[in-house]
C-alpha cells in the first residue's frame, strides 16, 4: 500500500463487502474524511467501530448512499452488480443525489460497459465526474492494498481519483473513455478463467502420477508456465481446500458479462464458454460459495 497523505480530504464509501469494506478503511487509515453506506446498517457500524479508533480522520455512516456522498470531493462504490449499482448511484437517495458540480462518481463494482456508459451519461447531466473502475486482486489484495484499478473516463476524472487509489492499489491506469474498465476486466477474468482450468488439469494430471505437487510446481513455477495463479492457489487446491477466496458464483456473473459482451462485439470466447460450464457443474456441486480454483474439483470428484 502507498504512503498517501490524505488528511482533510472528504470521500464516501458505497458497499462494504469483502471489497469495499478494507478499501474504504485504507482510505480512512490514510487520513481521509470517509462517510460510508451500506445496505446492512450493522456492517456499516462494524466498520465504524473498527476504524474510528485507528484512523486519525472523521468518520461517519450514513442511513443513504445521497447522505454518505454530501459534501464528498469523490464518492467510491462498490456493490454486486448491474442492478445493485443502479439502487446506489439513481434516484432521490442514490449518490448523485447527494453530490454537487466537480465532484466524481467512481464506479469499482465489476458490471456492465453499458452501465457504465449509462452512468457516464446521468453524471455529465449533473456536472459529475465519472469513472469505471473495476478491480483484481481479490480480498487478499483488497486487504493488503495492493489492487490493480483498471479505469474508463476521461483524464480529469482519472487524475482526481487517482491520488485516492493509491490507498489501496499497486497499479492503476486509465484505459479509455467510459466503458472501457469494465472491458479491460472482462479480459482479465477471461485469462484468469482458462489458467486456473489449466492450472486445475495440470495438478489433477500429477496427482493421478503420483508426483509431490509442492515440488512440481516449484519448479515449473520457474518458467513458462508461472502464474499468480500456480503460486497462490496451487498448494490449497492440492489441499483440497476451497472454503475461501472469489467465490464462483461471482466469477460466473463475470464470465456471463463478458460472454453476452463478446456476443456482441463478434469476439469468439469458446474457452470462457467452456470453463463458465464448467463453473456451473460446481455451483450444482454446492459449491457456488467456493474460490474459483475449485474447478479441480469437478476433475477429482466428478
Amino acid at each position: 500500500m502507498a504512503n498517501t497523505d490524505l488528511s482533510g480530504r472528504r470521500v464516501a464509501f458505497i458497499g462494504l463487502g469483502v471489497m469495499g469494506y478494507p478499501m474504504a478503511g485504507h482510505l480512512a487509515l490514510q487520513g481521509a474524511e470517509v462517510a460510508v453506506y451500506n445496505r446492512t446498517a450493522s456492517k456499516a457500524d462494524q466498520w465504524l467501530d473498527e476504524y474510528q479508533g485507528e484512523a486519525d480522520a472523521s468518520l461517519r455512516a450514513a442511513a443513504t448512499p445521497a447522505a454518505a456522498a454530501a459534501g464528498a470531493e469523490v464518492v467510491f462504490m462498490c456493490v454486486g452488480n448491474d442492478d445493485d449499482v443502479r439502487a446506489v448511484a439513481l434516484g432521490e437517495e442514490g449518490a448523485l443525489a447527494g453530490m454537487g458540480a466537480d465532484t466524481s462518481l467512481v464506479d469499482h463494482t465489476t458490471a456492465s460497459q453499458e452501465l457504465a456508459v449509462e452512468l457516464d451519461i446521468a453524471c455529465a447531466e449533473q456536472g459529475v465526474g465519472f469513472l469505471d473502475a473495476p478491480v483484481s486482486g481479490g480480498q487478499a489484495g483488497a486487504e493488503n492494498g495492493v489492487l490493480t484499478v483498471m479505469a474508463g473516463g476521461r483524464p480529469e476524472d482519472f487524475e482526481r481519483a487517482d491520488e485516492f487509489f493509491g490507498a489501496y492499489a499497486k497499479k492503476s491506469a486509465l484505459l479509455g473513455p467510459a466503458g472501457a474498465g469494465q472491458l479491460t476486466k472482462m479480459v482479465n477474468q477471461i485469462c484468469i478463467a482458462g489458467v486456473l482450468q489449466g492450472l486445475a488439469e495440470g495438478i489433477h494430471f500429477a496427482q493421478r502420477a503420483e508426483l509431490d505437487i509442492a515440488q512440481v510446481v516449484d519448479v515449473i513455477a520457474q518458467g513458462a508456465a508461472q502464474s499468480w495463479q500456480m503460486e497462490n492457489r496451487s498448494p490449497t487446491m492440492a489441499e483440497d481446500e476451497f472454503e475461501f477466496g472469489f467465490a464462483v458464483n461471482w466469477m460466473r456473473k463475470d464470465l456471463g458479462i463478458a460472454l453476452r459482451t463478446g456476443e456482441g462485439l463478434g469476439a469468439r470466447l469458446p474457452l470462457t464458454a467452456l470453463v463458465d460450464q464448467f463453473y456451473g457443474d460446481v455451483q450444482a456441486m454446492g459449491g457456488g460459495r467456493w474460490d474459483t480454483s475449485s474447478l479441480l474439483r469437478r476433475l477429482t470428484r466428478p
